[in-house]
């Protein structure tokens, strides 16, 4: 690693390493939709209703199950909402309803359902509802970003031969590690105290590899803080036989944080980028 330029290998970090399926989890979206659908279909019968208030006091009244649909319609996923105005402030509960249909319509209306729904503004609550979980959804880019990362690193240590419960595991803490295999790591976990969790661990005839992975599309003081406690571990693990901490990560993000993961490449032999693992890195290091 001593060898190696480090302005070199931080020129070949990715912007994205995005998949079909990053933008929008749509088997999510219909699954979640199917759970109300029935509901969903009940409140289609106020579309274009002369009389709102009335109609929907009926319906609440004969299915007041439908009112659980009512925060998605709203872009949130809490099934209890807090709403304050001159007439005072109220938490409406949506699964289990807690107030008056009176207070409930005056919700709907203050919330500008009723207009939505009557005035035609939307044709079809199901279709009106899609929209809004795939907006809900794309909020979920950032975790979903971040096991891309991990699923990328998986497929190519996979690659090299080795068999996830076998040769690799997954998601394993500190205290699993020593009990598995008997070994000190008491230098990384503070004597005990601190429980890290590494994404991966490999575990070859001659030597455990504990493996962090991440990717960082964007900057951000996260980024700081993530390569000064990777070198201050890379330090502590240097003093532990049988053990090896390997750091794989990349993104255009480490542009604008390129000092502190310099700092990092200077003392840390094994951090490798995707191109290292594209050229078979994993293969030259866990023998």
């Amino acid at each position: 690693m001593k060898n190696r330029d480090f302005k070199a290998w931080l020129s070949e970090f990715r912007n994205s390493i995005a998949d079909y399926g990053y933008y929008v989890d749509f088997k999510k979206i219909y699954r979640n939709i199917d759970n109300i659908k029935i509901e969903l279909n009940i409140l289609n019968s106020l579309i274009g209703s002369k009389n709102i208030e009335s109609d929907f006091e009926v319906l609440i009244k004969k299915y007041p199950e439908v009112l659980k649909c009512i925060p998605l319609l709203l872009a949130v996923r809490t099934n209890e909402i807090y709403a304050i105005d001159g007439d005072g402030e109220f938490t409406y509960q949506f699964r289990t309803p807690n107030l008056s249909i009176e207070q409930y319509k005056i919700f709907m209306r203050k919330t500008g359902l009723f207009d939505l729904i009557q005035n035609h503004i939307i044709n079809n609550i199901i279709d009106y509802v899609t929209g809004v979980e795939t907006g809900l959804d794309s909020n979920a880019r950032k975790n979903r970003g971040g096991h891309l990362m991990e699923n990328l690193v998986e497929s190519f240590i996979k690659k090299s031969g080795f068999t996830r419960d076998k040769t690799y595991f997954k998601e394993m803490y500190i205290h699993q590690i020593v009990e598995k295999w008997n070994i000190d790591l008491s230098a990384i976990s503070n004597e005990g105290k601190t429980e890290k969790r590494f994404d991966f661990v490999i575990k070859t005839d001659s030597m455990i590899y504990g493996i962090e992975t991440n990717f960082y599309s964007s900057g951000g003081s996260k980024l700081n803080e993530t390569a000064r406690s990777y070198k201050t571990l890379a330090l502590e693990a240097d003093n532990i036989d049988g053990f090896t901490f390997v750091w794989f990560t990349d993104g255009k993000g480490w542009t604008n944080a390129r000092h502190n993961l310099e700092e990092t490449f200077d003392v840390m032999e094994h951090i490798y980028n995707i191109k290292d693992m594209e050229n078979g890195i994993i293969d030259k290091i866990c023998i």
